[in-house]
């Protein structure tokens, strides 16, 4: 009961901090978006051009720097690596196309449902069956092989670059892009989103914090207590808006998000799919990250070209809708993770050439 709680406990934290951060600037439905973050952070390095969503993210730096700090702490930071990297590199992309065309990552999921935006609700299915067709293969033997211990250095690369975020965020030389409108300008103060996705960093890699982990040990272990804190977050982000009076239930004229419902499912499906074949959602990776293990470090690499790919070539959904781009890119990026899934998994029987 006490281990139940306390996962609860770290839910309701995450959901104060989405909530104070929404209050204080970030977009509504997205105060804690780390698909949107990362984009934002790849138009503010100049890998992307669209002005909208331009702005070096703390929320990316605070979560990466306080699992990294935490790990430090307990003395498991466990620096490990070369498990795939190129295929790891590669499922990133193909995950942050469909959080792009869905518009939001498996926390910005959670969030968009408490925010009253049905779309994401009916998105949800796309992301439950795309955990599904990852645990087919994950039963098939699938494995992206093992990953090697590492030096310290290997594992202080990606906490070092994210310093470097930090001081660039806070110097904001001529070089740097940030949004004067859009997404990319509705941002808290840096050091308040700093601080706090700096506890959540904590707190996440404590608890091994995981929405894609949570529902593929409920489906494949009948173990569903890492659901307990997304329901958490639910409740308490959901509370807050209806405090203060930033509930609206319906489809249409929902913050950042589009009403293709098809293309809500097919885009959650892909993240769903990917997310299982890398082992986490994109928070996950961030914290694991955060903690040495440099294949999430090139994960989290893949999000970022990933982001940068998306919207230089028209791939990103809008509030109006997603784009011809958009749609080819799923149908190929899903094609990708399925033969990457095919080729991975040990009980699929085919001839190697």
């Amino acid at each position: 009961m006490k281990q139940k709680l306390t996962i609860i406990a770290v839910g309701v934290f995450v959901g104060l901090v989405a909530i104070l951060l929404g209050h204080f600037g970030n977009p509504g439905n997205m105060q804690f978006c780390v698909a949107c973050f990362v984009r934002d952070t790849a138009g503010a390095l100049g890998m992307h051009r669209a002005e909208a969503v331009q702005y070096i993210r703390p929320e990316v730096i605070g979560i990466v720097l306080g699992a990294f700090v935490i790990s430090l702490v307990k003395k498991d930071f466990a620096p490990q690596g070369g498990s795939s990297p190129i295929i790891r590199f590669i499922l990133g992309v193909c995950v942050m196309v469909g959080a792009l065309i869905f518009l939001g990552c498996p926390l910005r999921l959670v969030l968009r449902i408490a925010g009253g935006d049905v779309n994401a609700m009916i998105g949800l299915v796309g992301f439950v069956g795309g955990i599904l067709t990852g645990i087919v293969f994950l039963n098939s033997g699938f494995s992206l092989k093992r990953s090697y211990t590492q030096t310290k250095i290997e594992g202080v690369g990606m906490p070092v670059i994210n310093v470097t975020l930090l001081v660039l965020l806070i110097a904001a030389p001529a070089f740097i892009f940030f949004s004067e409108s859009g997404p990319g300008s509705m941002r808290a103060p840096w050091w308040m989103a700093l601080a706090g996705a700096s506890l959540v960093g904590v707190v996440a890699h404590r608890s091994r914090l995981c929405l894609i982990g949570g529902v593929r040990d409920g489906i494949l272990l009948k173990d569903f207590h890492m659901l307990f804190p997304f329901a958490a977050i639910l409740v308490t982000v959901l509370i807050g808006n209806l405090i203060t009076g930033n509930f609206s239930f319906g489809t249409d004229g929902q913050p950042v998000a589009h009403n293709e419902w098809i293309w809500n499912i097919a885009g959650l499906y892909l993240v769903g799919f990917g997310s299982v074949l890398l082992g986490g959602c994109p928070l996950r990776q961030l914290v694991l990250t955060g903690g040495g293990n440099s294949d999430s470090g090139v994960t989290v690499l893949g999000f970022l070209v990933g982001a940068a790919i998306v919207h230089n070539f028209n791939l990103a959904s809008s509030g109006a809708g997603t784009t011809p781009n958009g749609r080819i890119a799923f149908v190929v990026c899903t094609a990708i993770v399925f033969i990457v899934a095919f080729l991975n998994s040990k009980g699929i029987k085919y001839s190697r050439s």
